[in-house]
């Protein structure tokens, strides 16, 4: 009998060292798991912002510089300076037009309107709806839209000059310097 009870002993023991090495062996693998750095992910940059800044002026109640989210029209940057003033036009501005980062939205009214069509422009300045025309306008009413300097202002004339007036507005694309993200910004802000 002490045989078997050795043997019983024996075998109780080496099943308890495997059972301790088993658990000993997860332990130590975890332990190395937790100590592995975590994952270091990058740290995201803004690199567009997501508002646009309108200077909303003349006949609304409160004039003013406004923040709105990109994908804005017209509609909400009038709603953001309280709406149109009594006096404003009505018409004069094409409310469902997209609004683009740092232009200037001038509400006329109605004997700004009336004044400007009764002097005839020539289409020089903001014209129906406020567009600039693109065969009439001169140096500073080209100059006065978004993105477009001195040198873009005398390439576009310098463009009408040379190949007669813009039959279609997408004809803004064949001057050097304007490119088809350009043309998108001015397309709703001119007419021919």
């Amino acid at each position: 009998m002490a045989g078997t009870d050795a043997r019983w002993r024996l075998g109780a023991g080496a099943a308890v060292l495997l059972v301790l090495g088993a658990v000993a062996g997860g332990v130590a693998q975890r332990m190395v798991v937790d100590a592995q750095p975590a994952a270091v992910l990058p740290t995201p940059v803004a690199t567009a912002t997501a508002e646009l800044v309108i200077d909303v002026q003349g006949a609304v109640a409160q004039p003013g510089v406004y923040r709105l989210p990109q994908g804005s029209r017209v509609l909400d940057a009038l709603a953001r300076a309280g709406g149109t003033a009594d006096a404003a036009a009505p018409g004069a501005l094409n409310l469902a037009r997209p609004l683009v980062d740092g232009e200037q939205l001038l509400v006329p009214t109605v004997d700004e309107q009336s004044s400007a069509a009764e002097a005839g422009d020539g289409g020089t300045g903001p014209g129906a709806g406020g567009l600039v025309s693109l065969n009439r306008a001169d140096q500073a009413a080209l100059e006065a839209l978004p993105r477009v300097g001195p040198s873009l202002a005398t390439a576009i004339m310098a463009h009408r000059d040379e190949h007669g007036p813009f039959t279609d507005i997408a004809q803004l694309d064949d001057v050097p310097g304007i490119g088809p993200a350009l043309l998108a910004t001015l397309t709703p802000l001119v007419a021919l």
